[in-house]
């Protein structure tokens, strides 16, 4: 990390010439401007301004109608930016560059703008602070490498993709030793930005990546996951390769998730930790979890944003479909970790690599603060095959995620009307481009034969 009074001292020798002023939007990518360090270090490390439309828009930064927090008819205003200098840390992998995340506020408040990501998962943590705890994290960030640039494949209009191997990858040594001029820069220069990386690895398919970071309290694994995100695909185009987090880029391979593993600590100890049980599980561990699942569809839709998000979720693929946990169980959407050990933790296996982590965790931290707060009693764990059986399922489609969404009681308490509407328009939003495309499966399989 890197703290103001050295970043003025790196700017004076012009060892730094360039800030990279950011929020992060609703789809958890990082949007802003880019400074001149010195008028930065001068002044303008006290705040900006940006339109407020950041926050109301889809994937292709169109201006959707149906938000209340702005629209064409209030004139699209402006944002505050405040950067919190917390958050400074170099960026290797470009020249003289640094970086700092900002609170958004409203302009004549200077309020946090609650359907602000960043707000929304502190707003949870601090809940949680309240109670006592401390939310700790972890994400696992799934991609596909291909074989050509961004640019060359939109100018193909993205067909004849090619992943960057042959074959089933999975903790090849091999093969990701043909991968290493893209993932070493990964893990290094992600490193010198101040993130614990851990590892990467091959995983389950042709071209298909692993970035693992260590653990980390909520708000610093949703930074790290998203500094990432963005990281992998600069450095990737370095390289001269694409890389996609889209969770299902196509029917025959299998899908990239992004698992979170989460548990309370008290104190500087492990609150999920009993010793007396039999698997290790403190009774506040049970209640949490049996809020993440009772809550599971509230919350699908943070997890699981868009209309492809649903396609990973496949019998017999490692993606679940039932809200169901179980012990060490890679195919239960709950997976008990560390059995036993201080290392005791959830591992929801739901959410899709296209998610917003600030989002996702927020969702869940509000679930199992529900559990806590309703003192919800844990059903035993599911042992065999976890796709059969009659449990919940988890929903299918993004409509019926953004109906639970709506219908939220639970969320509408904890993060407020205004925020679960918001991002209950997003998901209309994403079902109303979808209808009106007609897609090259519809003109292939009735073209001719309908």
């Amino acid at each position: 990390m890197l703290s103001f009074d050295t970043l003025k001292d790196q700017v004076s020798t012009g060892a730094v010439d360039t800030v990279l002023v950011c929020l992060v939007d609703m789809q958890g990518r990082l949007m802003g401007k880019r400074f001149h360090a010195k008028h930065f270090v001068n002044g303008a490390w006290e705040e900006t301004h940006c339109c407020n439309y950041l926050l109301a828009t889809d994937l292709a930064m169109a201006t959707p109608d149906g938000y209340a927090s702005t629209s064409w008819e209030n004139g699209y205003g402006d944002y505050v930016m405040k950067p919190d200098l917390a958050t400074l840390r170099p960026v290797p992998w470009l020249e003289g560059t640094v970086m700092v995340l900002c609170d958004v506020l409203d302009h004549h408040s200077h309020e946090e703008v609650p359907h602000s990501p960043r707000a929304i998962l502190k707003r949870q943590v601090n809940r949680l602070r309240e109670m006592g705890f401390d939310a700790m994290c972890a994400t696992e960030l799934e991609f596909f490498l291909f074989e050509k640039s961004f640019d060359a494949i939109r100018k193909s209009g993205f067909r004849d993709l090619e992943p960057i191997s042959g074959y089933n990858e999975d903790y090849s040594i091999l093969q990701t030793s043909r991968e290493e001029h893209v993932l070493r820069p990964i893990r290094n220069h992600l490193w010198d930005a101040g993130l614990p990386i851990e590892n990467s690895k091959g995983e389950a398919e042709t071209g298909q990546e692993e970035l693992n970071i260590k653990y980390a309290a909520a708000m610093d694994t949703a930074e790290f996951h998203t500094i990432a995100k963005h990281a992998v695909k600069e450095i990737a185009q370095q390289q001269g390769h694409a890389v996609t987090f889209l969770p299902k880029w196509h029917h025959d391979k299998v899908g990239s998730s992004s698992h979170v593993h989460q548990s309370l600590w008290q104190d500087g100890k492990p609150a999920f930790f009993d010793d007396s049980d039999e698997l290790g599980m403190s009774p506040l561990m049970k209640n949490y979890m049996a809020g993440l699942l009772k809550y599971a569809p509230d919350y699908t839709a943070f997890m699981a944003p868009y209309i492809n998000s649903y396609k990973r979720f496949m019998k017999g693929t490692f993606a679940p479909t039932r809200i169901i946990w179980s012990v060490d169980n890679r195919t239960a959407g709950y997976r008990l970790c560390g059995v036993g050990s201080k290392a005791i933790r959830v591992e929801c296996r739901i959410p899709g690599s296209d998610m917003n982590p600030y989002l996702a965790i927020a969702g869940m931290l509000a679930a199992g603060i529900a559990g806590i707060e309703e003192g919800l009693e844990l059903q035993a764990p599911t042992k065999g095959d976890v796709y059969q059986g009659d449990t919940g399922m988890i929903p299918g489609t993004l409509r019926d995620a953004a109906a639970a969404l709506k219908g939220s009681a639970m969320l509408r308490a904890a993060m407020g009307d205004d925020v679960v509407d918001h991002y209950v328009r997003a998901a209309e939003v994403e079902i109303e481009d979808f209808e009106r495309i007609v897609t090259d499966y519809e003109i292939a399989r009735g073209f001719e034969r309908a």
